[in-house]
């Protein structure tokens, strides 16, 4: 199944060190929405850079079946539906990867 990555930089880059109680609220919710589409399988691997200036960014590799689905994914993430994080989609191939990371 082809894979996909997504670029997410936050919107409000000062939320990296003092963000409010609703983008709190939109953060847990992107994180549970990535945790149950990796329990399906679908995203392979997510994470964000540590550094709480605004060259910070995240990415998140995942799988679907075109890139409009991988589009259509993307754009319902409660972050990105929330404005707060904005979302760019590239088509990739994961190349290598250590025993285990795409099981």
């Amino acid at each position: 199944m082809p894979q996909y990555l997504v670029l997410i930089r936050p919107t409000r880059p000062e939320m990296l060190v003092t963000s409010t109680p609703e983008e709190d609220r939109v953060v847990g919710e992107h994180f549970d929405y990535l945790k149950c589409l990796a329990a399906e399988g679908i995203v392979l691997m997510a994470g964000r850079t540590l550094n709480d200036d605004p060259s910070s960014f995240g990415i998140i590799v995942f799988v679907a079946d075109s890139e409009a689905a991988a589009a259509r994914r993307m754009n319902e993430d409660p972050a990105v539906v929330a404005g707060v994080f904005r979302a760019e989609l590239y088509p990739y191939r994961v190349a290598l990867a250590s025993s285990g990371i795409l099981e």
